[in-house]
């Protein structure tokens, strides 16, 4: 079978808008599910086992997280700048990925007793050898979940996610009530990998066959390639500190800095995964519409950095009666380091956007001159940061991606036609805005007696929200930002009807795009520390 997949003409599929706003709906209705009950993994696990378990994981995750990127090899994002891809290729990107997991399940096993005498303690030996069998599961399903992206089976997706997450973190709590400390985070892990791929395979229309040795698989790999050293950077940069406080401070410390990496990561990695999975397939059919891109992906950014700014303002506010809350008073140690990492957060969101523009222009080779800057520049003030502890390791981790957002934005300047000067701009306005924002949060309850964290968390909301709403009354330009986001939806479907004059209008912008291009995948990016 050697047909290759295309686009439909325009007429023949939805608009790109609808598909858009349809996506953007239901991803964020299935991330609103996965958040609850990743909240109430974090709150009940958290009071089940202790910093020394949630850190003996951490330090073999920080390990051979990094056999994540090779085993996605970039192939994913290889499918999503693809403007054809025939079935031949699809079948072999399967056996690759497949390939790769069942070789790092292999070695990381073998590898096991290695790590443990990284990080003495013997205790990481069987846990390596059990976490291993996640590279081939991840193997598996790769392109199953790429060909859902791809087609934009979001739905689909979101289930395959909810359930798996679900069912593995009940099998967590059981076994951490019977007392099996540490292990029942190997058993989420695991249990949530193999239930997600039985979900993919049961909802996706899509399933592999042989191997095909004249399927033109060259300029994927060869794409794949690029993205994947990029994203080797990139990962080191962001577990380079887990694994220096685990070796050298301990797996207490790094239960506590974990968890409250965690608690950053769990808002954050609900929206840009799923941002991701609406705006790449968008942003891959409008890369050579200059106009139009900007327009989206200034959109984009705005959305992201004015949600994420929100939660992170309230959260950094009023991180004593949030850590009190979630995790229990005996992780109120965490705080310091929780609010430092909320800054590395934003930023981490703020540069997200240069990777959408790298990947859905297919500048890979771009991409990965930037990350061999910025990257070992991140893990240089890591280390030096570690001279002062824990706090300056997150100190180091925050000062990086700070300096990381600016130059990434510098660098797509010069390598494409991005306004890159309008998205430092909207970064930058977000900054003062919820600067001053979390401010007046933290101000208003420090009268507020602290054995009174839902007190805190009521006023300290209400400040938050009445400076924000006085900032818009008297700033245009941020009320004009607020009202983008409220009207997100009829943005996203305004080209439905849109003439194309009025589409190229960089302020009302269209997404729906002429037949050009691409049906995408989602990319791997997983940043999460486990």
């Amino acid at each position: 079978m050697t047909r290759t997949e295309r686009r439909p003409a325009d007429g023949v599929e939805q608009s790109l808008a609808t598909s858009a706003s349809r996506g953007a709906v239901v991803m964020i209705g299935g991330q609103a599910v996965r958040v609850i009950v990743q909240l109430a993994g974090v709150v009940i696990l958290a009071r089940l086992l202790g910093p020394t378990d949630f850190g003996l994981v951490a330090m073999v995750t920080a390990v051979i997280g990094i056999g994540e990127v090779f085993r996605d090899f970039g192939l994913s994002s290889a499918a999503v700048q693809a403007k054809t891809l025939s079935p031949h290729q699809k079948d072999n990107l399967f056996w690759i990925n497949t390939g790769i997991g069942a070789v790092l399940t292999v070695v990381t096993f073998l590898l096991a007793s290695p790590i443990a005498s990284l990080y003495g303690d013997d205790r990481l030996r069987l846990l390596t050898e059990v976490l291993s069998i996640t590279f081939l599961l991840n193997g598996l399903s790769t392109q199953f979940r790429a060909d859902l992206g791809r087609h934009l089976g979001f739905g689909r997706l979101v289930v395959a996610d909810a359930v798996g997450q679900a069912i593995a973190l009940v099998a967590a709590i059981v076994v951490g009530v019977m007392g099996g400390g540490y292990w029942a985070l190997a058993v989420q892990q695991v249990g949530q990998a193999a239930l997600v791929l039985i979900v993919l395979v049961i909802v996706t229309d899509w399933y592999p066959r042989g191997i095909h040795r004249h399927a033109g698989m060259k300029p994927l790999l060869s794409y794949g390639v690029t993205v994947f050293l990029a994203q080797m950077l990139n990962y080191v940069s962001r577990n380079v500190d887990s694994v220096i406080i685990g070796a050298r401070f301990g797996p207490a410390s790094l239960g506590l800095y974990n968890r409250s990496f965690q608690l950053v990561m769990l808002p954050l990695l609900q929206l840009q995964a799923p941002a991701t999975r609406v705006a790449l397939p968008v942003l891959s059919r409008l890369q050579d519409q200059r106009d139009r891109f900007n327009a989206f992906i200034s959109f984009g950014q705005t959305t992201l950095l004015a949600i994420v700014g929100l939660m992170f303002a309230f959260l950094g506010a009023q991180a004593t009666a949030v850590v009190s809350i979630m995790l229990g008073e005996q992780w109120l140690e965490a705080v310091p380091v929780f609010q430092i990492l909320l800054i590395a957060g934003w930023f981490q969101a703020a540069a997200y956007v240069s990777y959408w523009v790298f990947l859905s222009k297919g500048l890979t080779k771009e991409n990965l001159w930037s990350a061999l800057v910025t990257r070992p520049l991140t893990i240089g003030l890591i280390l030096l940061g570690s001279l002062w502890g824990v706090y300056g390791v997150a100190a180091g981790f925050a000062l990086g991606l700070g300096i990381t957002w600016p130059i990434a934005l510098f660098w797509i300047s010069k390598v494409s036609d991005v306004d890159a000067k309008r998205l430092f701009l909207n970064g930058l306005r977000m900054i003062i805005v919820f600067g001053i924002a979390t401010g007046a949060s933290y101000a208003s309850t420090l009268a507020v007696p602290a054995d009174q964290p839902l007190l805190h968390l009521a006023i300290g909301s209400v400040a938050l929200l009445g400076m924000l709403a006085l900032e818009a009354a008297i700033w245009p330009r941020f009320r004009a930002d607020v009202l983008q986001v409220i009207g997100a939806r009829r943005y996203l479907s305004r080209a439905r009807t849109a003439p194309a004059s009025q589409a190229s209008d960089p302020d009302a912008p269209s997404a729906s795009a002429s037949a050009t291009s691409t049906d995408t995948p989602e990319p791997t990016t997983r940043t999460e520390k486990e």
